[in-house]
């Protein structure tokens, strides 16, 4: 065994009481396994990662157990109580780390090659020219494109997935041991996706490496991992051979995960959800009643080839018409202006009552088209017309209709809302902007109202953003959305960052509320079975142009373009 854990405890250390977050942990890895960590937000993953390395904040504390770790000449040392010199040692050198964002993992003000060249430094004490050869030696073996480029480069000029093979790079710049992934493909692509996962397993067999894989990614866990752990509420629930407990889950909780799934759904159906409120305290208390599994079918028209194909059954509501955006590109010395073009000649149209979904790789301009319908991208040159008219030309009380009837739900519900405003005053201020209700009374009705709708407690319009978890902030976001009740949400990638649980109850909630109140969604997304469970219809993009679209049942069973078979192979689940 490379590491065996024992009994381990972490509690938060707070002056009036302890709060325990992971509790009576016992598992082990040896030498060259892959060992996956499943589980929901808050469940203890990333915890327990950061414990083998010592980093947790100064108030968690490992108060119970002992991390035993086998270093490269033979030794076991116990890391629970290994001296800060010995920790410097095996940090970065034996035992790496992959963390999920890179952006935020690397330094923006370094470029790519220095910041490998730090950790080569720090363990191999290697300078000058050959640190820099050992440098270009491991972005190729990371299969960077252009290693030389790479060196050079800093952060913000490279793709997401060219950022996690930097990450990855820095990594294995030492032969450790061990590597810990926390989500490392959770906001990647699925193409890309594909290429970081055979890129660990190439390097693990080359290197003989142990790896702890951790997601909330059933589909993706099942590629990449042999043995399997699955946490809840800071204890292993569930552990045993990959394939052995997802094709036959014992614990009713892991059973939950499976049954949330939109692959496991066709397009209509109510998907399974976990709610956490109906949790027994203790995990052993667990019963079937604690599994929501309500499987109802939505009162949905469900889209066909025929029906699609006569278009005077839906009005058309928006209409895009050869699309062109392009963004300026400053370089060399006197500030050189270079176009980057973005969108190409992009046209199709958006029909009442539908969704829409937008698919491609990071980089096709999916956003860009949300963002220019919402008139925050300026178009180059092409028409955009909402219900006819062009929103170009639009002013005054036309741009300001336009405005409330065309809403945007961001994928990130951190960002995208006011942290010093309580969740009420967000949902009310649009009404207050669009001069909707005559007094505050009259819009707290309404918020109040809104919160019910998307399942939240009157409890929260006095809260903050930071006293809500990630679904509830979506919920929040999609309930400032409606506010305003517009006829077309633009959603993009707005459950892609989630829980498959919570995802599974915003799509829920997204679906009744087109039932009810009888929405077109255009639903920008870089996850093709939940876009295949939600859409209509599909669009997909490549290099800013339309290379492919059509009913979303016709075109996943069917796909036309080998751009759009590779992204569909290229799913997990289906690769």
């Amino acid at each position: 065994m490379i590491v065996d854990i024992q009994n381990v405890t972490i509690e938060v250390i707070q002056p009036a009481k302890k709060l325990i977050l992971c509790k009576n942990l016992s598992f082990f890895i040896n030498p060259g396994e892959t060992v996956g960590i499943l589980g929901e937000s808050g469940s203890g993953k990333s915890m327990t990662a950061l414990s083998v390395l010592r980093l947790l904040p100064p108030s968690i504390k490992i108060t119970q157990g002992k991390i035993n770790f086998t270093r490269k000449d033979g030794s076991v040392v116990n890391l629970v109580e290994a001296s800060y010199s010995e920790l410097q040692g095996i940090r970065g050198k034996e035992i790496s780390m992959v963390f999920q964002e890179p952006m935020t993992s690397l330094n923006p003000a370094f470029s790519c090659g220095d910041q490998v060249l730090e950790t080569i430094f720090q363990h191999q004490k290697i300078l000058g020219k050959e640190a820099k050869k050992r440098v270009l030696e491991l972005f190729e073996k990371v299969k960077l494109s252009d290693p030389q480029r790479i060196y050079t480069s800093y952060p913000h000029q490279l793709s997401g997935g060219q950022k996690q093979r930097v990450m990855i790079a820095i990594a294995i710049s030492c032969n450790p041991g061990l590597l810990i992934a926390d989500e490392p493909t959770t906001a990647l692509d699925v193409t890309v996706q594909k290429s970081i996962l055979e890129l660990l397993k190439e390097i693990q067999e080359e290197m003989k490496m142990a790896i702890i894989f951790i997601t909330h990614d059933i589909n993706v866990v099942a590629e990449i991992a042999k043995r399997l752990l699955v946490f809840y509420k800071g204890e292993i629930v569930e552990q045993g051979d990959v394939v052995n407990i997802l094709e036959h889950p014992k614990h009713i909780y892991t059973q939950g995960l499976m049954n949330c799934r939109t692959s496991a759904y066709k397009k209509g159906q109510r998907l399974k959800t976990l709610d956490d409120a109906n949790f027994g305290s203790d995990i052993r208390d667990m019963k079937v009643s604690d599994f929501v599994v309500d499987n109802r079918l939505f009162d949905l028209p469900v889209t066909s080839d025929s029906a699609l194909s006569v278009k005077q059954e839906r009005a058309s509501i928006l209409q895009i018409c050869n699309l062109n955006v392009s963004f300026s590109r400053y370089s060399g010395f006197f500030g050189h202006n270079s176009k980057n073009q973005i969108l190409k000649n992009v046209s199709f149209e958006v029909f009442q009552g539908e969704t829409l979904g937008l698919v491609g790789e990071s980089g096709s301009g999916k956003t860009t088209i949300g963002r220019s319908i919402m008139k925050l991208v300026e178009s180059e040159s092409g028409d955009i017309l909402y219900k006819g008219k062009k929103i170009d030309i639009l002013t005054g009380n036309e741009l300001r209709s336009f405005r409330k009837n065309v809403q945007i739900i961001f994928q990130d519900p951190y960002s995208s809302l006011n942290p010093k405003m309580t969740i009420g005053d967000m949902i009310s201020e649009p009404l207050i902007v669009h001069g909707l209700f005559k007094d505050s009374n009259e819009r707290k009705i309404r918020a109040l109202k809104l919160l019910r709708e998307v399942g939240l407690n009157e409890e929260y319009y006095n809260r903050y953003p930071h006293q809500s978890s990630g679904g509830q902030r979506q919920r929040i976001g999609i309930a400032r959305a409606l506010a305003v009740e517009p006829e077309l949400i633009i959603l993009d990638e707005s459950v892609s960052a989630l829980d498959v649980s919570i995802q599974a109850q915003i799509l829920n909630l997204l679906n009744d509320l087109k039932r009810e109140y009888n929405f077109t969604y255009i639903f920008i997304s870089h996850d093709l079975n939940t876009v295949r469970f939600m859409a209509d219809r599909v669009i997909v993009l490549k290099e800013g142009a339309v290379i492919e679209q059509g009913t979303s049942d016709g075109l996943f069973s069917n796909p036309q373009n080998s751009y759009t078979r590779n992204l569909i192979f290229s799913t997990p689940g289906h690769r």
